[in-house]
């Protein structure tokens, strides 16, 4: 009897739900954690490991390739996941996270061009925009606004994808903060899946927990075993996010439990859910404009940066801005359920000036406070 066989998992699946679930936490979990070490090894003996520089977070050369390691655990278990739900986008989204391990390989080994990145996702992108099901039709009365055109559907789905993956991107520049506010992202979506019974994003969430839980063990740690997700990594998370976001924004109607926030106020909610990505890479591109600076170009005045400068470690630092994304989800549960869009992106614009002005005090020592 093969015990991996569709039917059986699948049988499996429908009988206890919650013990597959567990199981394939564990597996995503114990996968990963297995395979980083080797990575480390190859990497290391290799002298793959990136250099030190002045931009740098670290003190010694570490390996950044734990994006093998999330690919090959994802292929994995997304295959797993495909060959019992049979889900519209599974081998859509093997092949987009495909390409997207590819580019960012390329870059953890040589540094691409921007250009070659923005290519690279946008392949990888077009592999499940055009899916019917994740087709954006309708903002729910986000700002009035109802139906969407179809030739307005596949712009906002790229747009929406390429933001989120750069936004995530972006912030992988300390130990701990990717990972961390990536499992709060997923932690988040889950619910919200698991309540809506959509089977398969729910899952892709437990393995990206799982990952990056195992990932944590590495990426804290301060010996020979640490290792960053490098672009490899974090883009391919990244694009999940983007995939889950795009599933959520689809989504015709759902309550969790006895919850329901209002309807047109669903665009604050990822907003409010991807908050620590948009608002740091918001912020750091308007500041290198108003600077007549290439947005693109890299520098210290990342939230997180600030946050080191002032003197917090890297935990206490990514700890901090998740406990900020934790709280902005809260402020929109709190008050998504009562008020309009239009207070709600009032709402959600003066937090974002608020936090804005806190963190320019405190680079530029308005606020003289030291951790």
């Amino acid at each position: 009897m093969n015990i991996f066989s569709s039917e059986i998992l699948e049988q499996v699946f429908l009988s206890h739900y919650l013990l597959f679930t567990g199981i394939l936490f564990l597996g995503a979990f114990i996968t990963t954690y297995i395979l980083i070490p080797k990575v480390i090894l190859v990497t290391n003996a290799k002298k793959l490991s990136t250099p030190v520089n002045s931009r740098s977070a670290h003190m010694i050369p570490t390996p950044s390739f734990g994006g093998v390691a999330f690919f090959t655990t994802l292929i994995l278990m997304v295959s797993l996941i495909q060959s019992i739900l049979l889900h519209f986008g599974g081998n859509n989204l093997i092949a987009g996270l495909t390409v997207l391990f590819m580019v960012g390989l390329k870059d953890d080994l040589v540094i691409s061009t921007a250009k070659v990145k923005i290519i690279g996702q946008l392949i990888a992108i077009s592999f499940i925009m055009f899916i019917p099901q994740l087709q954006i039709t309708s903002l729910y009365g986000f700002f009035n606004i109802y139906e969407i055109s179809p030739f307005l559907s596949l712009p906002m789905a790229l747009i929406l994808m390429l933001a989120i993956i750069n936004a995530y991107n972006l912030i992988d520049g300390i130990d701990g903060l990717a990972g961390i506010i990536g499992i709060i992202i997923c932690s988040v979506y889950a619910v919200i899946f698991f309540f809506t019974n959509r089977d398969f994003s729910f899952l892709i969430c437990i393995c990206i927990i799982g990952i990056l839980a195992a990932f944590l063990r590495y990426n804290l740690s301060s010996g020979t075993n640490k290792i960053f997700m490098g672009d490899s990594g974090s883009l391919i998370i990244g694009f999940l996010i983007g995939f889950l976001t795009l599933r959520f924004l689809t989504i015709e109607s759902f309550t969790m439990i006895d919850y329901q926030f209002k309807p047109e106020n669903r665009i604050i909610f990822i907003i409010s859910i991807l908050f620590i990505p948009i608002f740091d890479t918001t912020r750091i591109v308007f500041s290198r404009l108003l600077k007549k600076q290439n947005p693109f170009a890299a520098d210290r005045n990342h939230a997180h940066h600030i946050l080191i400068d002032l003197g917090l470690s890297h935990v206490k630092a990514s700890i901090l801005l998740g406990f900020l994304n934790i709280f902005i989800v809260m402020v929109f549960l709190l008050l998504g359920r009562y008020y309009s869009s239009f207070i709600m992106a009032f709402v959600m614009g003066l937090l974002f000036l608020l936090f804005t002005y806190l963190f320019f005090a405190l680079k530029t020592r308005k606020i003289k406070y030291r951790f």
